[in-house]
């Protein structure tokens, strides 16, 4: 069984808190400290964002994430020496990395894969691989033993549901609105019953994320998702704290997300 399997079985039921940071925000020799910060706040699983210089999924919190990261030059390889870093103290807590699909093509699927999953990772969910060109990527990380992990947008076809439905394990993201990362304007309702959808197809747990900023709107969607994903929010906290105060913050902010869900 893999972590992020073993995380939701240990939930029982329980909602999922999956909160993302930028691997290097705001400098390289912090983002590990900050991994253990969210853990220390609650998080479950953590999405670790892997720095790109057209990341096209993302607002404008996460854009400028990403380039302070690339500013202090890290790369893929950095971000895998941060999750072997974070090995070291902790070997329970699920990481999964989000990004884009240059920097692992770059690197070749199977030696990404291979490379991932020494380092400690446990998931990929690459953003700009559709579910009909993931099957050599979805074979190396599965032989691997990694979790491919897909999101799925409100305009997803049911064809295409399914293609994901066939590709992914560990769980699925679902994009609760139609935008880019930190876009407001999220309809609860309407997101409650796309999950009860797709849960006609998804064996999968489902994790909700863009547009979610506070506790209330946590709470609400963990009445229909398996997990709440937040990422905008705790970028922007960040980029508020110093680089003394940003773990005490985050995981005051993690915490607080945590209690909302439970």
């Amino acid at each position: 069984m893999s972590r992020i399997s073993a995380c939701f079985t240990r939930l029982d039921g329980a909602k999922a808190l999956i909160p993302f940071i930028t691997a290097g925000d705001p400098n390289p020799g912090l983002t590990v400290e900050l991994m253990h910060g969210l853990v220390d706040g609650g998080a479950d699983i953590i999405e670790l964002g892997v720095p790109f210089s057209d990341p096209m999924a993302d607002g404008p919190v996460i854009q400028k994430a990403s380039e302070r990261a690339l500013a202090h030059g890290v790369g893929l390889k950095d971000v895998l020496a941060m999750v072997a870093e974070f090995r070291q103290r902790n070997a329970e807590t699920p990481v999964v990395l989000m990004g884009y699909l240059n920097p692992v093509f770059s690197m070749g699927y199977a030696e990404f894969a291979r490379r991932a999953a020494e380092a400690g990772v446990d998931g990929v969910l690459t953003v700009d691989c559709p579910p009909q060109e993931a099957a050599e990527l979805s074979g190396a990380l599965k032989a691997s033993g990694l979790d491919p992990v897909f999101l799925i947008a409100p305009t997803t076809t049911a064809a295409r549901v399914a293609e994901i439905a066939a590709h992914a394990t560990g769980y699925v993201y679902y994009v609760s609105l139609n935008g880019v990362t930190g876009a407001g304007n999220l309809d609860i309702d309407a997101v409650a019953g796309k999950i009860a959808a797709l849960r006609q197809t998804i064996r999968l747990p489902i994790g909700v994320g863009f547009g979610i900023r506070d506790a209330e709107t946590a709470r609400a969607l963990s009445a229909t998702a398996d997990a709440i994903i937040v990422g905008s929010r705790l970028i922007q906290e960040i980029e508020a704290a110093t680089e003394q105060t940003a773990k005490e913050q985050l995981t005051r902010l993690v915490a607080t997300l945590k209690a909302a869900i439970r």
